[in-house]
């Protein structure tokens, strides 16, 4: 088996924000850009597991700048971590202007996906190998994201999140 590194889920998508996609103020639409980003990291995942998948959770995403009518939306995914069937991808969300050339950061975000095997079921995944410092760090932190998103879906217990519980007690 060879090794996968998040290198090899990276996904990079340009869209031109079209009159179609805004709101009344001439903004992308926050469901659009979540329909964009779904399908960008759902690349990602695919590229990790080679199997379909299905978006399991999105974790909180703040739209920190508008990106207007006639700008560019550039989004950027790879997987940070797998666990059983399931994996993270991080997201970083660009917009930029393309007749004043200024690029600026919109959004980051985490979406989990799980695997399916042909009937539909979730699949086993393979591990994913962090090679830059960025890409331990995220590593790192899957674990504890993880934790917080099954235990505020009610899937775990606080008490059973060792690597979160961490943090808060010494």
């Amino acid at each position: 088996m060879e090794q996968k590194h998040p290198r090899d889920t990276y996904n990079i998508m340009n869209e031109i924000v079209l009159p179609n996609d805004t709101n009344t103020l001439g903004n992308l639409m926050g469901g659009r850009l979540l329909h964009l980003m779904d399908i960008s990291a759902a690349i990602s995942a695919m590229r990790h597991c080679n199997r379909p998948v299905v978006t399991a959770s999105v974790d909180n995403v703040s739209f920190n700048r508008p990106i207007q009518l006639g700008n560019l939306v550039i989004i950027e995914s790879r997987v940070s971590r797998s666990f059983n069937s399931s994996m993270e991808v991080f997201l970083r969300v660009w917009g930029e202007n393309l007749q004043t050339q200024e690029k600026f950061i919109t959004n980051e975000a985490y979406f989990t996906f799980v695997a399916l095997d042909a009937q539909g079921k979730p699949q086993k995944v393979e591990p994913i190998f962090p090679e830059t410092e960025e890409d331990q760090k995220m590593y790192d932190g899957a674990l504890r994201r993880r934790q917080l998103r099954l235990i505020l879906g009610g899937k775990m217990k606080p008490d059973e999140a060792g690597e979160l519980r961490a943090l808060f007690v010494s």
